[in-house]
């Protein structure tokens, strides 16, 4: 029996690639950018299936050049890239990798927080560049992080894995979610339920970690950060169209806040350049889960799925399942 054909749409940590190549035809994207839609569309006509990345626009179009096509694996936890209704109609099924990046991005969260609230990068280049003549009282003066207040907001796996870490540093944590947690959850956490305002306006740092829809596109902008103290710093490791990068860069500009740690941004690859010549803010190329346990582990997930879907099971990790 023939193999079934896959588009993989960015080179994924070798052990993990052979092992998809071993079970399926690969049709690979062998150079170091993504894809364009219509190379996309060149390259899935005969495929069965796509491993798609955050980055990939997956929607009517690109399925309707793939009549064989039978799974949507995408290679992230999120999906706002693929157009699910299309899929529904088309009875694809769509995938893709949750739980697995949850500590990792955990982890990237705290870099950022330790990062600009130590400027750790402004200091790693102050001295690369020569300019530190020795210990002084005033030198590049940071911010605590122990005893300080951490407002998360969006406390679904990786935002509770957030608060979890604050307790090291005995943080008061405040958050705001869709659905309340339950007592027995909050007193684990040792978070306390409240309103956007209370958490933007007591929070000294504020970390995003919710899902992008219509409703919480920019939903950090001018009127948050005029809630926000002064002292204040926004991390962002969730999605970049949460933060209107604009207000943000007249924020940080002004001193409205104290600094930013983002990890993902509007228009990526592109950075908003304001941000760039900022020395308060850290930028991270969307390291969020970026080790190589868990890129492999991600892999595995897929191959799981494809498995699964081309042999007529069902999905071990549904988005959607028609």
């Amino acid at each position: 029996m023939a193999k079934a054909k896959i588009l993989l749409t960015r080179a994924l940590p070798e052990s993990v690639q052979k092992k998809i190549a071993r079970r399926f035809v690969l049709v690979c994207n062998h150079s170091e950018r993504p894809l364009t839609k219509k190379e996309i569309i060149q390259k899935i006509k005969s495929c069965n299936g796509i491993i798609s990345m955050l980055s990939d626009r997956i929607d009517a179009e690109v399925m309707d050049a793939a009549p064989q096509l039978k799974i949507i694996s995408n290679y992230a936890v999120g999906y706002d890239n693929i157009d699910l209704p299309a899929a529904r109609i088309r009875n694809i099924v769509v995938t893709h990798t949750p739980g697995v990046l949850t500590e990792t991005t955990a982890d990237l969260t705290w870099a950022l927080l330790l990062s600009v609230s130590r400027r750790v990068v402004e200091a790693d280049t102050y001295l690369r560049r020569q300019k530190w003549t020795g210990w002084a009282p005033t030198l590049l003066l940071g911010a605590d992080l122990f005893g300080k207040t951490l407002g998360i907001i969006g406390l679904g796996r990786i935002g509770k894995a957030v608060a979890r870490r604050a307790g090291g540093f005995s943080m008061r944590v405040l958050y705001n979610n869709r659905r309340r947690l339950n007592p027995l959850e909050e007193n684990e956490l040792r978070a306390t339920y409240t309103d956007m305002e209370t958490v933007l306006r007591e929070s000294d740092f504020v970390s995003l970690h919710l899902p992008l829809t219509p409703k919480s596109r920019h939903l950090i902008g001018s009127r948050a950060f005029s809630k926000m103290k002064k002292c204040a710093f926004l991390i962002n490791t969730a999605r970049g169209e949460l933060v209107d990068e604009s207000a943000l860069v007249q924020a940080l500009k002004s001193n409205r806040i104290a600094g930013a740690g983002l990890d993902v941004f509007e228009g990526e690859p592109r950075v908003h350049p304001g941000l760039l010549k900022l020395s308060n803010v850290t930028l991270l190329p969307h390291l969020g889960s970026a080790t190589e346990d868990t890129r492999v582990r991600m892999g595995e997930m897929v191959l799981q799925d494809l498995l699964a879907v081309l042999s007529r099971n069902r999905p071990i990790h549904p988005v959607l399942s028609p």
